[in-house]
């Protein structure tokens, strides 16, 4: 599922805030998975895997741990809702991702 999504700039912002957002460049929704934990060498497990929705647990050595839902919408815009423990301290929020331009991702 996660390959379906649209290469390209998008858009993440929290739900329940209004300043919360962030821009990134991704190749493809797998990118999406560890907000948190971004560019960070993790082992992860999927725990279910639908045409629609994805989650995704993950484990990051020396660096916490998340566990991430990812529904898709359409190939351009997804809802996200993360939970875990990054740099010693637990998050938990739901964001919406969407694609609003074109990048070269790394």
């Amino acid at each position: 599922m996660l390959d379906r999504f649209e290469a390209g700039q998008w858009d993440v912002r929290v739900r329940d805030t209004t300043t919360t957002r962030s821009s990134l460049c991704i190749d493809n929704g797998r990118d999406l998975v560890q907000l948190r934990h971004a560019g960070a060498a993790c082992r992860s497990v999927v725990i279910e895997d639908t045409p629609s929705a994805v989650t995704i647990q993950y484990t990051c050595p020396g660096n916490g741990y998340g566990r991430t839902r990812i529904r898709m919408e359409n190939a351009r815009l997804a809802q996200i809702e993360t939970q875990g423990i990054a740099q010693g301290l637990p998050f938990d929020y739901s964001a919406e991702a969407r694609r609003v331009g074109s990048c070269t991702p790394r």
